[in-house]
């Protein structure tokens, strides 16, 4: 799974775009990965790996380097898209 996947898979879970994580944690003051971890699963009920794509945004921003260039599960590039996929998927006219 690519990790711009990870993060749509957490919007189907929750109904929240990436950023809107980001902000939440922000209102929060959480800071420290352990405490975003934490924070995720009780709250959320995500698991550990989704909880762990969520808190990289968190702490990180969108940018990430790719480690998988091929195969099913790479990630096209080293951006991700952090406004959701119900904003970014629009239908032509």
């Amino acid at each position: 799974m690519s990790f711009q996947a990870y993060l749509d898979k957490v919007e189907e879970i929750t109904g929240k775009a990436p950023k809107e994580f980001v902000a939440e944690a922000k209102e929060k003051n959480l800071t420290k990965h352990k405490e975003i971890i934490e924070w995720l699963k009780a709250d959320y009920g995500l698991g550990t790996g989704h909880a762990r794509a969520i808190a990289h945004v968190i702490l990180n921003g969108a940018e990430f380097t790719v480690k998988q260039t091929s195969g099913p599960h790479r990630d096209a590039s080293g951006i991700l898209n952090l406004d959701g996929k119900k904003i970014t998927t629009k239908k032509s006219d």
